[in-house]
């Protein structure tokens, strides 16, 4: 009996020592958990980048992708709504859009850890472009407050879930290849600005117009149905051709060792590859439970009863906050994103107030120089995702360092644009603010779901999510009750990213050439 001990043991140590390092270092989460994800990380480190994750990198973009659409979609398609409905307090749009985020970062982000990765990571483009379809469709600004909500909640699970579920299929080696992510984030806003420059600049009721009816007004009804018929097409292609496999440190995390090796091997095959791993290893993990504790098995009935009712407490939020260290950076992070949160709606807010007006004031407001000036801002970003990604994997800078001086400079240049004494000093100000700010968002979706253990990433990723959102529906009733002819948002917005910068630095995991638990 003491033999068979013995070997398992060496299988356990001699994995253990071969497995990366990981990000949240010895002792932050239980022992056996941390054991069994080291040797699925030395699993799939093993297999390496091959077929099945470069796939699962271009749908995961998609999710990417369709964060930033749909908030630029809203604010683009606000002026012709305005002029066409006459509603009393126009920013309600902006308002039902922050609440659907909200509610669909919560839902899907707390969701995915309960019924697993696979469903939401389907549902969310799908909810996304139905209700963006139909909105097409709305016969008053009710109407389209409350579509926007729902395909909001669509929208708001796409990063939550789509994060979670690539980072742990990705070898520790290739965990850069997050931050890079985000040039689908930087060619959305592209996207939106070319399709939007023909339909909303000429389809559309101007300012100047006496009256403004739907015939006249048909532009941003197609600019709908175009963003709700590129999501159907990104569903589609998700859900047909594209086979998602559960995350195994989900399931690993649930109990399920078998079907976690099952998965492992299943990726090493599409990658023609096989997988040495066994599920004697994982269970050999079990050896470094404490003494007197129990370890739940996956296939008792008593380990099925104890899943759901999990699925009702609040053991992923606590998980977040079990040790010291790990309540520290859960609680810094989620500051960082709420400040971020207020900073980046509010200076969106009252930029359409700034660039029309100075525009105007140098005779330059026309639809054409609007829309050049932001297919420029929106282009910039491209290059700011590849130079984030080349970034964090520097020795020197890291996740850290680089999140810290692009959103402190961020802030800077939100500052600066506010001493613009022309239209064209102003566009060179917005242009390094969304240069640094596409390098910013860039790392902060990686590095946000790198520091939570995978058992709890998707309550991690939602709690800051929900941060972020709660703090955004702010953004919209200041711009309702305050004088939206002023710069001061933008002082206030400038000071939050700085304060965001300088929170970063004092967290307390860098997970630079780090494997996540």
């Amino acid at each position: 009996m003491g033999t068979g001990h013995d070997a398992e043991e060496e299988v356990v140590v001699n994995a253990l020592q071969e497995a990366p390092d990981a990000v949240l270092g010895e002792g932050a989460v239980d022992p056996v958990y941390e054991a069994k994800a080291k040797v699925l990380n030395k699993a799939v480190q093993d297999i390496g980048m091959g077929r099945y994750q470069w796939q699962l990198f271009i749908v995961v973009g998609f999710g990417w992708a369709q964060d930033n659409l749909w908030p630029i979609a809203t604010s683009l398609i606000l002026p012709p709504i305005r002029l066409e409905f006459h509603p009393d307090r126009a920013p309600y749009l902006t308002l039902a859009q922050n609440i659907g985020l909200l509610v669909g970062a919560v839902f899907w982000g707390f969701g995915c850890d309960i019924f697993g990765r696979r469903w939401a990571f389907n549902l969310t483009i799908g909810i996304t472009a139905i209700f963006g379809l139909v909105a097409a469709g709305s016969p008053n600004f009710a109407a389209i407050g409350v579509f926007a909500c729902l395909w909001s909640i669509g929208v708001g699970g796409n990063l939550p879930v789509d994060s979670a579920i690539f980072l742990e299929f990705l070898p520790g080696s290739h965990q850069w290849l997050l931050t890079v992510l985000s040039i689908d984030w930087a060619l959305a806003q592209v996207f939106a600005t070319l399709v939007a420059w023909p339909l909303l600049g000429d389809l559309t009721c101007q300012e100047t117009d006496e009256v403004c009816t739907k015939s006249m007004n048909m532009g941003w009804r197609y600019f709908m149905i175009v963003l709700g018929g590129v999501a159907m097409a990104m569903f589609f292609i998700r859900f047909v051709f594209f086979t998602i496999y559960e995350s195994p440190k989900f399931l690993m995390g649930k109990g399920n060792d078998a079907e976690a090796v099952k998965v492992v091997h299943e990726v090493a095959r599409r990658n023609g590859k096989t997988s040495t791993l066994t599920i004697e290893e994982l269970q050999a993990c079990e050896l470094l439970a404490p003494a007197g504790s129990t370890v739940q098995q996956q296939s008792h009935a008593a380990a099925a009863i104890k899943r759901n009712l999990a699925k009702i407490d609040s053991s992923h939020v606590k998980a977040l906050f079990a040790s010291k260290k790990l309540a520290y950076s859960t609680t810094l992070i989620t500051l960082v994103w709420a400040f971020i949160g207020l900073g980046f709606p509010l200076y969106n807010a009252f930029l359409p107030f700034i660039q029309s007006t100075r525009g105007a004031d140098f005779g330059d407001g026309s639809t054409y120089i609007t829309y050049r000036n932001s297919l420029i801002i929106a282009v910039l970003g491209i290059p700011g995702c590849l130079l984030g990604g080349y970034l964090v994997e520097r020795p020197r800078i890291g996740r850290k360092g680089t999140l810290a001086v692009s959103t402190v400079l961020t802030g800077v240049f939100l500052f600066c644009s506010t001493t613009a004494l022309n239209s064209d000093s102003l566009l060179g100000w917005n242009c390094a603010y969304n240069f640094m700010s596409n390098i910013m968002y860039a790392v902060l979706y990686s590095y946000t779901p790198e520091i939570f253990p995978t058992k709890d990433r998707g309550t991690g990723n939602a709690i800051t999510a929900s941060a972020n959102r709660v703090f955004g529906i702010m953004a919209p009733i200041v711009a309702m009750f305050a004088n939206l002819e002023t710069s001061a948002p933008v002082y206030v917005s400038g000071a939050l990213f700085i304060a965001s910068g300088l929170l970063v630095l004092i967290l307390p995991f860098e997970s630079r050439g780090k494997a996540s638990l």
